[in-house]
């Protein structure tokens, strides 16, 4: 339970502006559209900062990593507090996500087994959930800003973390691979681009992504181990996380407008009904997660991959309004526990050495699905 409390708070903070962004923007002397940018920025860093932090926490260790999340979460939460403009609002939460990206990458390095994944994960839906909802209560208590600090709230179970793990400082072996990290961080903000600039961002993701190809080429041991790139087990368990990531997100934002055009349910009752169907999936996903281990691999993967199939058909295909309720507790029901599951799959087919990197890249994937979700449910919704 520590560890999910050191790694959940996140899921809350990343969502926590959604129904709040008009007085956020308001407050910032910009239009609702413009202030969309913290959402942005904090996938950004987010996607960004988890390889960063893996590789720092393989060549620096957990204490390392701790201490430097811990300080860029209270640097940002401050920064946030006092700033006047959006661009200072951006660079708080921008360094909110990127300690948020540490202490989630050695929670699920600590985890060990798909049991303590899936607490941690169940979590991540659970307040990803109420994220929402709990920032527009704080809002109306005090302000916007104390409810985009509700990722402090993860520095409560450092104490009892680094009590319990072994902070040692790991070997390195090797030199820091400077262009490597800087080809992945340009090739991942390309793609988290893509919704707002999609051609230039399409263009500058494949040159960038095939620079990078080409650094790992001729550097097999570098920021990207050529090794985890041919492992298939890691590819595809990388890939079924950003798919599922991807339809979860998609679906997350577009069941809502969907009830809406379908149903003459209030937006209250409209907020309850999924938020009560996204606590379902999450209890089911932590379930799956905690009888994966006496299940085969191909037994796991084929309930993941029909339940996931099922989510975005159901919403496609049902006549009744109120089964797309089913569609949200069987996406996030699909993404909890295939990131528990798929997360042990990637790190067990890696070297003992590179597991850290191993999850980076992993939750890379994942949180790239939660950059292009929206866009897609946007282009839906407005297609509609």
């Amino acid at each position: 339970m520590w560890l999910a409390l050191l790694a959940t708070p996140i899921a809350a903070s990343a969502n926590s502006p959604v129904l709040i962004l008009p007085d956020t923007a308001d407050s910032l002397g910009v239009r609702t559209a413009t202030a969309t940018w913290l959402v942005t920025v904090f996938a950004w860093a987010m996607a960004v900062g988890t390889p960063l932090m893996a590789n720092l926490l393989r060549r620096r260790g957990l204490g390392t990593t701790l201490k430097l999340s811990a300080a860029l979460i209270v640097t940002g939460t401050a920064v946030l507090a006092a700033a006047p403009w959006l661009p200072v609002a951006m660079a708080g939460r921008a360094a909110q996500a990127a300690g948020g990206a540490g202490l989630v990458t050695a929670a699920m390095s600590l985890a060990g087994s798909v049991r303590r994944m899936g607490v941690i994960t169940a979590g991540f839906g659970t307040l990803g959930a109420v994220g929402p909802l709990l920032g527009s209560t704080i809002a109306d208590i005090a302000s916007w800003r104390l409810s985009m600090a509700v990722g402090t709230l993860a520095l409560l179970a450092l104490p009892a973390v680094m009590r319990r793990a072994d902070l040692s400082t790991p070997r390195r072996s090797t030199p820091f691979d400077g262009r490597g990290a800087a080809l992945l961080v340009l090739t991942a903000t390309a793609l988290v681009l893509i919704p707002r600039y999609p051609i230039p961002a399409v263009a500058a993701s494949l040159a960038t992504g095939a620079l990078l190809a080409l650094h790992t080429r001729s550097n097999p041991t570098g920021f990207v181990p050529a090794a985890l790139l041919r492992t298939r087990a890691f590819v595809l368990s990388a890939a079924l996380a950003c798919a599922f990531a991807t339809s979860y997100f998609t679906l997350l934002f577009t069941v809502p407008q969907l009830l809406r055009d379908r149903t003459d349910w209030s937006a209250s009752t409209i907020g309850t009904s999924q938020l009560a169907a996204l606590l379902t999936g999450s209890a089911l996903a932590m379930l799956l997660a905690a009888v994966s281990a006496r299940m085969s691999r191909p037994r796991v993967l084929t309930i993941l991959l029909t339940v996931g199939a099922l989510a975005p058909l159901t919403a496609a295909l049902t006549p009744w309004a109120p089964l797309l309720l089913l569609v949200a507790t069987l996406a996030v029901f699909t993404a909890g526990a295939g990131q528990a599951t798929l997360a042990v799959y990637a790190t067990a087919a890696a070297p003992a050495t590179q597991r850290p990197t191993a999850i980076g890249l992993f939750n890379l994937c994942y949180q790239l699905g939660g950059a292009f979700g929206p866009a897609i449910a946007a282009a839906i919704t407005l297609g509609g």
